[in-house]
């Protein structure tokens, strides 16, 4: 009888069969073990720490998740993670340059828009992606860009003012 080998072996790798990468901010992110049917939204917040888009409603209603995917304006929770493999996902987290906060972003804090601050996320996306389309919109045009972020709190009256000082900053820079 031979005595057994003392030393313990390591177990062989086994690949993730569930794991995947996304492009978040410029940087690649490993996803391991993941439901393929996460949306992105609940990865983003629950298995990458990202917490900036909100869960609101779950059902693309409220614009509390937005983000962009690939540069255009899309609901988090309504996309499943998986299909966002080979996708740019820019969140309201890479929006800013490092602790510079960006143009939109002051402006909600100088006009008072924010007041709970959980649409603001979705908002603040909302504008950048409006002022990129349109750099010089008309109230009804900041109306109907913002008329998918639900607000409880500010009755839009700061939201809109931030907007328009936004876009009059802009318009007099040139």
């Amino acid at each position: 009888m031979s005595d057994p080998d003392p030393t313990p072996t390591e177990p062989t790798p086994v690949p993730d069969p569930e794991a995947y990468e996304l492009t978040i901010n410029g940087r690649t992110r490993s996803v391991p073990s993941a439901w393929l049917g996460e949306s992105l939204l609940y990865v983003l917040r629950e298995r990458l720490g990202l917490p900036g888009a909100k869960n609101a409603c779950e059902q693309g209603e409220c614009g509390s998740c937005s983000l962009f995917l690939d540069g255009v304006l899309v609901n988090s929770c309504c996309v499943l993670a998986a299909d966002a493999t080979d996708a740019r996902i820019d969140t309201v987290e890479g929006l800013a340059d490092g602790d510079q906060l960006t143009d939109v972003q002051q402006a909600f804090l100088d006009a008072g828009a924010v007041q709970c601050g959980f649409c603001i996320p979705g908002l603040i996306t909302t504008v950048h992606d409006l002022l990129d389309r349109t750099p010089t919109p008309d109230q009804l045009e900041v109306r109907e860009a913002i008329s998918g972020n639900l607000c409880r709190c500010t009755g839009y009256g700061r939201i809109l003012q931030a907007v328009e000082d936004v876009r009059a900053r802009r318009e007099a820079a040139g």
